[in-house]
Formats: C-alpha cells, sequence, structure tokens
C-alpha cells in the first residue's frame, strides 16, 4: 500500500480527516466547477483529495510538507492526470500551485501551529491582500481560531484578527469537527470555515488599510484598556477624543467593543494626523 507504516508525525501537526460526512461537506462548500483549480494544502493521506478529484474541478494542485507522504501520494494518484503535487513548505515555496493555471479555490485541513501565517499567505493582510484574491478559501481550522475570526464586536473572542479577515472576506461556518473524526484525535475541537475574499472595491482603500493595520497593532496589545489610552501614540492627546467621536466611538470604549466598519472609520478619522 502507498502508505503502508507511516504514522502521523507531531512535528508536522499531523490529524488526517477521516470522517466521510465531513469530508463531503468540505467539498460541497467549495462549490467546485469545471473552469475550477484547487489549491489543496497538506493532503496527508489523500482522503479529501480523492473527494476534490471525485468532483467537476479542472486540477487539484496540492502541497506537501512530508517527504515520506509525497511518495505516497505520487504512487495513490498516479493515474489521475488532474493531480499535480509540490513537495515542500507552503509558507516557503514561491509559488503556490501551477503557475499556468492559478488556483481559483483552496481546500485545506491546516496544521494548527502554522494557522496564523497561512492565512497571511492566503489571504493576506489589510495592508497587503493577496491579489489576485482565491474566489473561496474552504478551511478546517482549530475551533477558537474559527470563533475568532467569525466573532462581532463585544463577544469575548472578537481580537484583531476578527476585523482582519471580516475586512478581507465574507466569512460563515460550515460545520463543527470533532477530534473523533480525526485519526489520531487532536485534543480541541474542530470546525470547518468559508472565507469569499472580497474584491479590491469592497475593500478599505490601501492607505486607510494601512491605518487600520497601525491602530489594531496598538489597540490590541491591551485590548482591555480603553482606546483613549491605547491610541494615544497614535494622534495628538488634543482633538484626538474629537476624533473618535467623527468615528461615532466613545474614550471610553475597549478595543473588542469596536466593530470591523468603525475601525474604517477611525483610521479615515485620524490618517490625517498618523
Amino acid at each position: 500500500m502507498a502508505f503502508s507504516g507511516h504514522h502521523a508525525r507531531k512535528r508536522f501537526g499531523q490529524h488526517w480527516l477521516k470522517d466521510e460526512s465531513v469530508l463531503q461537506r468540505i467539498v460541497a462548500a467549495a462549490a467546485l466547477q469545471p473552469d475550477d483549480h484547487v489549491l489543496e494544502v497538506g493532503p496527508g493521506r489523500g482522503a479529501l483529495t480523492a473527494q476534490l478529484l471525485a468532483s467537476p474541478a479542472a486540477s487539484v494542485q496540492a502541497v506537501e510538507l512530508d517527504r515520506d507522504l509525497v511518495a505516497g501520494l505520487q504512487q495513490r494518484f498516479a493515474a489521475e492526470p488532474r493531480f499535480q503535487l509540490q513537495s515542500g513548505d507552503v509558507l516557503a515555496l514561491p509559488q503556490l500551485g501551477d503557475g499556468e493555471r492559478r488556483p481559483t479555490k483552496v481546500v485545506a485541513n491546516i496544521p494548527y501551529n502554522i494557522t496564523g501565517p497561512l492565512l497571511e499567505r492566503l489571504v493576506g493582510r489589510l495592508d497587503r491582500p493577496v491579489e489576485p484574491p482565491y474566489q473561496r478559501l474552504v478551511l478546517l481550522v482549530q475551533q477558537e481560531v474559527a470563533r475568532r475570526i467569525s466573532a462581532r464586536a463585544g463577544q469575548s473572542s472578537f481580537s484583531a484578527l476578527s476585523v482582519r479577515m471580516q475586512l478581507l472576506a465574507h466569512c460563515r461556518s460550515v460545520c463543527p469537527v470533532p477530534p473523533r473524526c480525526f485519526q489520531p484525535p487532536p485534543k480541541v475541537q474542530s470546525e470547518v470555515i468559508s472565507l469569499d475574499p472580497l474584491p479590491a472595491d469592497q475593500r478599505p482603500p490601501q492607505a486607510v488599510a494601512k491605518q487600520v493595520e497601525h491602530l489594531l497593532r496598538l489597540a490590541f496589545s491591551a485590548r482591555r484598556k480603553m482606546v483613549r489610552n491605547t491610541l494615544a501614540s497614535a494622534a495628538p492627546a488634543v482633538g484626538l477624543e474629537a476624533w473618535l467621536a467623527d468615528a461615532g466611538l466613545t474614550p471610553q470604549q475597549r478595543p473588542q467593543e469596536i466593530a470591523a466598519q468603525q475601525w474604517v472609520a477611525l483610521a479615515a478619522a485620524l490618517q490625517p494626523a498618523l
């Protein structure tokens, strides 16, 4: 067999999804069409890959770090002309997928220890969004991260990540995934999420986006403090409260109480002083 004797490696964060119903829901959420080229990150032993190849997608372009798994994947899908495989670190490769057929959608069971950097690689930052954006990303992530991405202002899990992702993409939950659905089972709950990156004309202007990033770093470094304290260094103290008022905010509010679009308004109001 292609993967005989190969066990999940902790250093790679390997937890292979084995539940057929979850695999099917992931593929369904991707809504793959005949003109789609799919980037799969971390195919493992190919359970999700097989489901993707059973879809109408034009190609499946996988990236795998574990060299032992690369050999098994090449053997398992040797007869499938729509399958392509890159061996390497998804965070370090200069190009993801086939340069001639750029992936249109991403499907991934993300190793939880690289979730943050991988989201930045696939979606970008407010001041450096991925261009052109993928049409859709369907990602299996730690449930805590999923909740942070979708959290609304005022909720305990609302964070700088919430603001960034909600200004860059439409985010929705697909389904929770308990540990028993994996081999070996992780110690945390997981969740499938879908991200539809926004086109440039629906994102904050670049100059404002850069200021939003600056303000998020300042404010969420001390998330329990009032913004009149955390943002004091962002602009002269005289007039700061007026700028907050222009954005519909009060000096007593805390970062996790300010909605994503309010951060855009605040950045736009503060921009001339920064």
